[in-house]
């Protein structure tokens, strides 16, 4: 059986959320409409910025709003769109979770992405990373490759565990030496499920839970990167204020 690494992108390994970088290259290429940004967007970023609001309300309403705008395009400019943020904004990684990576591959570990950003986003930081797999949110094409407004999202927690089981048939994993890194409440199930569990700049939604459960907080290890620190913490040291 094989021991691998699952990891989340968005605020795990990338900086950010990779659907802001789309969503900036959308309203430049005028698909979406700049007050959609100052009306609908900019308001949640508000008040996460300002600590008085929901980082993933934040991506949540990108996300819808992104689901609108591709609608009628063609495969071909998400695709450009995606190796274009990549190519810019591919680098901009926790250098913890850019050092994990290199760790896993120099041990042999087979090392999977199971991201909520669109697919055709998480193959393109899958090819820059050299990940052996990835799996993101699918925008569903009609047989033109033109896309239809439909999605099968990849951002919840149950989504990400049924992916997880996929992968572990697909691949011949063996949890119980396995490892997972995400940051949101999303990646919850994916952390239960495997012997070393690694929160990355967690949010308070997923602290929450795992501080909730007996067995995962016993397991779970906690890292914060700030500036150029890494801090690493045990969820018996840490409370929820």
């Amino acid at each position: 059986m094989n021991t691998v690494a699952f990891f989340d992108i968005d605020g795990t390994l990338y900086r950010e959320g990779l659907i802001t970088e789309v969503f900036k290259k959308l309203v430049k290429y005028e698909i979406i409409p700049a007050e959609r940004w100052y009306k609908e967007v900019k308001p949640e970023y508000d008040r996460w910025d300002k600590r008085k609001g929901n980082y993933d309300n934040y991506l949540l309403k990108m996300a819808d709003i992104y689901i609108e705008a591709i609608k009628g395009l063609h495969k071909s400019q998400v695709e450009f769109i995606a190796k274009n943020v990549v190519a810019q904004k591919g680098d901009r990684v926790y250098s913890y979770t850019r050092d994990r990576i290199k760790w896993h591959k120099e041990r042999g570990d087979k090392i999977l992405t199971v991201s909520g950003s669109p697919v055709e986003l998480v193959k393109e930081m899958a090819i820059k990373h050299e990940f052996d797999d990835y799996v993101g949110a699918v925008y569903i094409r009609n047989s033109d490759d033109v896309y239809t407004g439909e999605v099968v999202p990849m951002w919840d927690s149950e989504s990400k565990k049924n992916s997880i089981d996929m992968l572990v048939k697909k691949y011949d994993i063996d949890l119980d030496k396995s490892y997972a890194y995400g940051d949101t409440s999303g990646d919850f199930s994916m952390m239960k499920m495997v012997k070393n569990p690694v929160c990355v700049n967690p949010t308070r939604e997923l602290l929450k839970e795992i501080l909730d459960d007996a067995v995962l907080s016993k397991k779970i290890n906690i890292v914060v990167e700030r500036k150029d620190m890494i801090y690493k913490l045990k969820a018996e040291n840490i409370k929820c204020l």
